[in-house]
């Protein structure tokens, strides 16, 4: 998405990075130290502005709070970046599944098509 994509069409985009890290961090009712440490452990790659500041995007911020939740129950950072990561690899390998299923189920055996009804 560039700049010349109407702000509307951005601010829908739940990729786009539209939030700064002290606004991420107030949302999240964190502190830009834990932002930075799940950057660290390769759970969220925040974008960079121009002038070298970490921007967020939703998906980056509902990642960081579930990461913010384990933690908050006591899991070791390091162990709640895993923990998301698998949990979000997980429900990738669902979805893809799902899909598989769904076009199986409507293909006739033996056949490269769909079933006609």
């Amino acid at each position: 998405m560039t700049a010349d994509t109407p702000l509307s069409d951005r601010l829908d985009d739940d990729d786009y990075p539209a939030y700064t890290m002290g606004r991420a961090a107030e949302m999240l009712g964190t502190t830009p130290a834990f932002l930075r440490a799940i950057g660290e452990a390769r759970l969220i790659t925040p974008l960079r502005s121009e002038g070298g500041h970490r921007r967020y995007s939703r998906y980056q911020l509902r990642i960081a709070a579930r990461a913010r939740e384990l933690v908050d129950r006591g899991t070791p950072i390091d162990a709640a970046c895993r923990i998301v990561i698998l949990e979000d690899q997980l429900e990738e390998a669902q979805r893809i599944n799902a899909e598989y299923r769904r076009r199986a189920g409507h293909e006739v055996p033996g056949s490269s098509g769909p079933a006609s009804s």
